[in-house]
């Protein structure tokens, strides 16, 4: 990795970079004083149980009051249109940062991270493919309200609403830049992530997005240890790479980036015309920065190789397919044993020719002794239950084929391009290419007119990368026509 080269544009008696410090400092009071939560003692001891019974960990927050759950679906809406305001219309990165300091603290530590839009994805799955459950209010809205604005506005909800998001970028210290074939490779991630997680909440087998969500611990201040530690280590990660699990693990962020990219409106870097500085490409710690198309005669020999990409691309496209699916049935086994009802009827066929234990029994004795009152219906169950997965694997192995082909795809196929734009999926809207563009500079009047040149209808997108400078040695605007 490289680092992301950030310059440093500043105007004669004012600082025009964002001072984050004091904000980054707070953010980490935050996290040290929820970590010291998390490994304290519980100020009265549990009792000590002679049958050697031990206390199950509490790690989902008690049920909430139906008036609150509505004052969450209006603190959401209320956010988002907030962060839409701020991302379009005051296009104020500082704005932006006090409300994910907001989010944290309401959606993360106070709301304990639950419901959350990243795991309102398998309670509405749920809801479609079973008709006993009932689906919460606050779910589908947490589900529907942020995928609604994706569409209209780009990744708002990830700007400043999202905890996980806004933990992540407070904390982005020293940015580094991702490889373009790691960022490449890791981007299929969340797809794969969202397919398993709506595989296992449709055949009623287990939430895994939320229970190996790293976050949620430390909003809860308890949790297993090994999410605790990855929390923290994905938090350290994050002071040097931006956004990592938002990046190349978040489920919901998957389908986020596929609505933003059609979206009606989408985010410029300038509020003029791109004179082609760069500032905007320096500043984006996400790699979210796409650059203009070359001239007219490497752009014919790079649409050569990528009309043999494409067709490569093209035959692979049902070869993967295929065997994804195939690989998914041959997954079915495995799979369905995460579900407990298949769990159980294992342990029942394995034990049929046993006797029923005596003495201390353990939790799982006790299942299988309840059980063995009506073996018929357990097994029955956990043969519909296998049919599901023999059904569903095939399905989630056949979408990993897919997402991989559509990645082929898409590194063959290119918008042509004649300034710096923001990819409309890859942008988290987080309004720092904001605070280096000189023509937005202007805007605001911290710098006068005279110091942008006129535009340039020739521009030179081949030019090495400049290094850190000031305005006062070379002035330019920056801007982007949103590519996808």
């Amino acid at each position: 990795m490289s680092h992301v080269r950030t310059p440093a544009v500043a105007a004669p008696g004012r600082n025009i970079r964002p001072a984050h410090r004091g904000l980054w400092a707070l953010t980490m009071v935050l996290f040290l004083l929820g970590g010291a939560a998390l490994f304290a003692e519980p100020r009265f001891p549990p009792p000590d149980f002679e049958s050697g019974h031990v206390l199950p960990e509490t790690t989902t927050p008690p049920a909430r009051a139906v008036w609150l759950e509505y004052l969450d679906i209006a603190v959401l809406a209320g956010g988002l249109i907030a962060a839409t305001y701020f991302i379009y219309r005051k296009r104020s990165r500082t704005g932006l940062v006090a409300l994910s300091i907001g989010s944290i603290l309401y959606f993360g530590f106070w709301k304990k991270g639950c419901v959350c839009a990243i795991g309102s994805v398998q309670n509405v799955t749920l809801a479609l493919f079973d008709s006993g459950y009932a689906l919460p209010v606050g779910a589908l809205a947490f589900f529907v309200l942020p995928l609604a604005f994706a569409v209209m506005w780009g990744r708002s909800f990830c700007a400043g609403i999202c905890p996980h998001g806004a933990l992540q970028d407070l904390v982005l210290l020293k940015p580094l830049k991702v490889p373009a074939w790691l960022e490449q490779g890791l981007g299929i991630l969340p797809y794969i992530y969202l397919g398993a997680g709506v595989l296992f909440a449709a055949t009623g087998s287990a939430f895994i997005i939320c229970q190996y969500d790293p976050f949620i611990p430390i909003f809860r201040m308890n949790g297993r240890v090994a999410m605790v530690v990855a929390g923290i280590a994905l938090l350290l990660l994050g002071v040097f790479v931006g956004r990592p699990y938002c990046r190349f693990l978040c489920p919901f962020g998957a389908l986020l980036k596929i609505g933003s990219v059609v979206s009606k409106w989408r985010v410029r870097v300038t509020p003029d015309y791109c004179t082609q500085c760069r500032l905007c490409e320096a500043s984006c710690p996400f790699g979210a920065m796409r650059l203009p198309s070359p001239g007219k005669a490497a752009d014919a020999a790079a649409q050569a190789a990528d009309r043999r990409r494409l067709l490569i691309a093209v035959v692979l496209l049902p070869v993967l397919i295929g065997a994804g699916a195939w690989l998914g049935w041959a997954f079915a086994g495995p799979a369905s044993r995460m579900h407990p009802t298949v769990v159980v009827a294992e342990q029942l066929l394995r034990a049929q020719d046993q006797p029923p234990r005596t003495g201390v029994l353990t939790p799982e004795d006790r299942e299988l002794d309840r059980v063995r009152q009506n073996p018929r219906q357990t097994l029955t169950e956990a043969m519909g239950i296998r049919r599901q997965f023999n059904i569903g694997t095939p399905i989630f192995g056949g979408w990993v084929g897919l997402v991989i082909a559509i990645k082929l795809l898409s590194l063959a196929l290119h918008r042509r391009r004649t300034d710096y734009e923001p990819d409309r999926g890859d942008c988290f809207s987080c309004a720092r290419c904001f605070e280096y563009c000189p023509n937005e500079l202007v805007r605001r009047g911290v710098l006068p007119a005279s110091a942008i040149p006129p535009m340039n209808p020739a521009p030179a997108p081949q030019v090495p990368a400049p290094a850190p400078f000031t305005v006062a040695a070379s002035a330019c605007g920056c801007a982007g026509k949103e590519g996808a």
